[in-house]
């Protein structure tokens, strides 16, 4: 007993889906949300950069003069530090200055402060001021209370130049917290936007997952009302193009099934093939039954013993026929020679193409072997003679040939005589369809089928076409 749930396909390729999005959705908001501080943190230096060569540029004048703490630019530096803006920066409001800015000199002692705290202390151990004054990168990041993570500040300088020296320093610092509030507004913004556009995503997964499985639910219902013998218009769907191949496959197994296409015709064409001669044999016999000249009766008993093979003809091709299609594979295979088996069927034709004045010609290379059942393969070729000598013109030609390429060798034969007619091209290798020959008698229909049968056993193809002078039939088959 099968204790698992059961569970529709909808349902689990939904799980499925669900899934996957979430694990797409933490994955990407994740790692969003890790960049976003340090990118934010980048920008801000990169910012800080710009603004500290500025201001030393600004500043050069002042240093080089040993006129800084008097001059019009450190005022204007106090002024900077004591202001208090009242900005709205999208969601998050900005109230007072957060940027700190100092200058020294070339000993690294602040020589201005635009927070007027730390005027004449030495700076020249903090990286910042230690690394410009040598010519190098100089930036830190400083922790103000150990406990606070957010406590943090971040210092960039720019060497104040003067004659090609050296002469000072200008420090722009700024508190990691003051930008704090724009990572957490960008927080909030991506989760809102992830969990939004997740929650978009299962909705369209969920609509899809409906409509699979109610396209099943559908179909299931349409095979089983069908099984039932009640009759159920076909499903069309207008998304899913493969159900509605899967619809049109039911529709085409109903068909045979019912007897519309398969059964009905099979029996009916088989009655009227086998009814044909049982007529001529029974008109035959009467007729034998009175008294005939010796002329008559040979001619009478020859129409019998015709008729007699037509028939017999006819049941072993449908006894081989079935034989062929219960098997789903060739059970003993092994190589054959091309073109020994095409010259045994052309000299078991001889007394037929010595009544007919037809010559044949094999253009088959020796060498050229294919893997297969000996025994239905040289059945296959038998027919497809046989056709040849019921169709070519009397004194005309029949060649067989081959063709080779890496994975196939294509083996045709061509005969002169007559076009297949447009209309019966596509029938041609139905059962017991079959064009009138030359003497306006019709085969048994099957030789066709039967070699088509064989082809599609040895995992090849059928191709009857129309050519100059002729016709041409080709099997493709798999090489060696």
């Amino acid at each position: 007993m099968n204790r698992w749930p059961k569970i529709s396909l909808g349902l689990r390729l939904f799980f499925l889906y669900f899934i996957l999005v979430g694990m797409t959705a933490y994955m990407v908001s994740k790692t969003v949300i890790q960049e976003l501080k340090p990118t934010v943190r980048q920008t801000t230096e990169e910012t800080l950069v710009d603004m500290a060569n500025l201001l030393a540029v600004l500043a050069e004048e002042d240093v080089a003069n040993g006129k800084l703490s008097e001059s019009r630019f450190s005022q204007l530096l106090a002024t900077y530090g004591q202001r208090a803006p009242q900005a709205r920066i999208w969601e998050v409001g900005k109230k007072a200055i957060n940027h700190r800015i100092y200058i020294t000199d070339k000993l690294g002692i602040v020589i201005a402060d635009s927070w007027q705290q730390d005027v004449g202390k030495d700076y020249s151990q903090w990286n910042d001021v230690y690394l410009t004054l040598r010519g190098q990168y100089g930036a830190r990041t400083t922790i103000e209370d150990p406990k606070d993570p957010l406590s943090t500040v971040m210092h960039v300088a720019a060497p104040i130049y003067h004659k090609g020296g050296i002469i000072g320093s200008v420090t722009v610092a700024k508190s990691n917290r003051s930008v704090q509030p724009f990572i957490d507004l960008s927080k909030r913004n991506v989760l809102f936007g992830m969990v939004w556009m997740s929650g978009l995503v299962l909705l369209v997964g969920a609509l899809f997952a409906w409509r699979i499985h109610s396209a099943l639910n559908r179909l299931e219902d349409y095979a089983t009302k069908m099984g039932e013998g009640e009759k159920v218009s076909k499903p069309t769907f207008r998304i899913f193009y493969e159900y509605g191949t899967l619809s049109d496959a039911l529709e085409k197994m109903r068909n045979q099934l019912d007897g519309k296409q398969y059964v009905e015709e099979y029996v009916q064409t088989l009655t009227h093939e086998l009814k044909s001669p049982l007529s001529a044999i029974k008109g035959a016999s009467e007729i034998l039954q009175m008294p005939l000249p010796e002329d008559k009766v040979t001619r009478f008993a020859s129409n019998i013993e015709r008729e007699s093979d037509r028939m017999q003809s006819l049941v072993d091709k449908l006894l081989e026929l079935a034989r062929i299609e219960k098997r789903l594979e060739l059970e003993q295979v092994q190589p054959i020679s091309l073109k020994q088996m095409v010259s045994e069927v052309v000299a078991s034709a001889d007394a037929r193409l010595s009544a007919k004045l037809v010559t044949v010609s094999i253009k088959i290379d020796e060498n050229i072997a294919v893997l297969g059942d000996t025994f239905l393969l040289k059945q296959a070729v038998f027919n497809l003679m046989d056709n040849a000598l019921d169709f070519v013109y009397s004194e005309g030609g029949i060649e067989w040939s081959t063709d080779i390429s890496k994975q196939n060798v294509r083996l045709s034969i061509f005969n002169s005589g007559p076009h297949i007619p447009d209309y019966a091209m596509p029938r041609l290798t139905e059962r017991f369809y079959s064009l009138a020959r030359e003497n306006g008698v019709k085969s048994t229909g099957l030789g066709l089928n039967f070699v088509e049968q064989v082809t599609k056993l040895h995992q090849g193809t059928l191709q009857v076409e129309n050519v100059e002078s002729g016709v041409k039939v080709t099997l493709t088959l798999p090489t060696l």
